[in-house]
């Protein structure tokens, strides 16, 4: 693949993992006018805009891959591949795929903190100062883009609730202007990783060696906002990795591994990719200038190392199928293949509107006019969030729907993949209105 034009073209953080907040591509699924004998014969036969998209996608060498995953009820999974894992790649991309999940994170950690909530172990209204109490005493900032000591004090405490839904006040490396943004950098308050490589225009701050050091970091630094008054995508779903760590007694790695991964039977899910598995890994690009640069090769991935920080917002990857089986049980309210995750009420509550009477996200979030539960963008029935690097996986309760895409570059707005993909779903679904 020839490259051209690259000289005064940069990539910078905010671009690369400012992670697209939109619901999941499946939403327009909500109409479906048929049953289960839709996914009991192969998805692309059945679908053929959306597949035809999807091979548009690859064969036009914008990705080398890119895999749809439908669900319909509690079936198994059915998708539309196509690609290999790289360019120049003879390895298919398929279910067993893995995949960075980015910001797709954030619901899962968000349902961690629903059955602590569940279990009494913390309450959805609770001040985080009775967890962590260096955030007892906040300072905010007159404007979000002043100095850094011209701040007043917080009006009221940071609550659970207003972690999970991104309106504690905080804010984050990928969206802080001005002094803010430096001092989250000088203080490693970092949303993720990208690659080990040197990327031009790519700030590369060295995180907190871990969440606590995190978390201590975060609580000296001032505001964006005050606590319950604006939407600010923000750290905090990765500072709830360390309120799961307190409340519990246990790392949030082995937390999540015991309570989420484990139960329901999500074998390829990882915050660190054992090289056991690099085969299955696929490669990451930056899109520059409309061309597809190499910014994570699977051998030399970035993901191969141990994490100074356990994302609890950006830092999994894992297979559609694992992905799958987290919506699966959340289709479930709580069960999978029999076995009870988490409870009814607390799948309900988390993914229903958290957001205080009043406040909406922002239009920056391109959520406008929806709602958000635990970690995750609502939309009537539909609970859903997308990543920085394409993915996007949503559930349909009205339904019994669950879908993603999974592609992997970087910015995710670097092509209009969701959109097309509504597009794509609107235009079979007439097709078969019509039949």
């Amino acid at each position: 693949m020839a490259f051209r034009n690259f000289d005064d073209a940069t990539l910078s953080r905010r671009a690369l993992l400012r992670g697209g907040a939109y619901l999941a591509a499946g939403g327009a699924f909500a109409t479906l006018p048929f049953g289960r004998e839709l996914f009991a014969h192969d998805v692309s036969a059945s679908w053929p805009a959306v597949a035809a998209k999807v091979q548009s996608y690859v064969s036009s060498g914008k990705v080398p891959n890119m895999v749809a995953c439908l669900g319909w009820g509690a079936d198994d999974p059915h998708i539309v591949a196509r690609g290999e894992l790289m360019f120049g790649g003879v390895t298919p991309a398929g279910l067993d795929s893995l995949y960075r999940q980015y910001s797709s994170t954030k619901p899962v950690t968000g349902m961690a903190v629903m059955m602590l909530i569940e279990e009494g172990k913390l309450r959805l209204d609770q001040p985080l100062a009775e967890i962590l109490p260096a955030f007892a005493q906040m300072r905010v900032l007159r404007r979000h883009d002043g100095p850094i000591d011209d701040t007043v004090p917080a009006e009221r405490p940071i609550t659970i609730r207003q972690l999970l839904t991104h309106t504690s006040g905080l804010s984050y490396d990928i969206t802080a202007k001005g002094p803010l943004l430096k001092a989250y950098l000088d203080a490693g308050i970092s949303s993720g990783q990208v690659s080990r490589m040197e990327i031009p225009g790519l700030v590369r701050a060295k995180p907190a060696p871990g969440l606590k050091a995190f978390a201590d970091r975060l609580a000296k630094l001032p505001l964006a906002a005050q606590p319950g008054t604006e939407w600010i995508y923000s750290s905090s779903i990765d500072l709830l990795g360390r309120v799961i760590e307190v409340v519990t007694g246990q790392e949030f790695e082995s937390f999540m591994r015991e309570r989420i991964f484990e139960p329901c039977g999500m074998t390829s899910s990882y915050f660190r990719v054992p090289k056991s598995e690099v085969g299955r890994l696929t490669e990451n690009y930056g899109i520059l200038g409309g061309f597809p640069i190499p910014i994570d090769p699977p051998l030399g991935s970035i993901y191969l190392d141990q994490p100074p920080i356990i994302w609890g917002g950006s830092g999994l990857v894992c297979s559609p199928r694992d992905y799958d089986r987290f919506l699966k049980m959340l289709l479930g309210y709580g069960k999978i293949d029999g076995k009870r995750v988490m409870g009814e009420q607390a799948v309900k509550i988390g993914t229903s509107n958290l957001l205080a009477e009043g406040l909406d996200p922002s239009p920056d979030s391109k959520l406008a006019r929806s709602s958000f539960g635990a970690g995750g963008g609502v939309k009537g029935k539909k609970f859903g969030w997308s990543g920085a690097a394409g993915t996007v996986n949503s559930v349909d309760f009205a339904k019994g729907l669950r879908s993603g895409l999974y592609v992997q570059y970087m910015p995710s707005e670097s092509f209009p993949v969701r959109r097309e993909f509504e597009t794509a779903l609107e235009e079979d679904l007439k097709a078969h209105a019509h039949g």
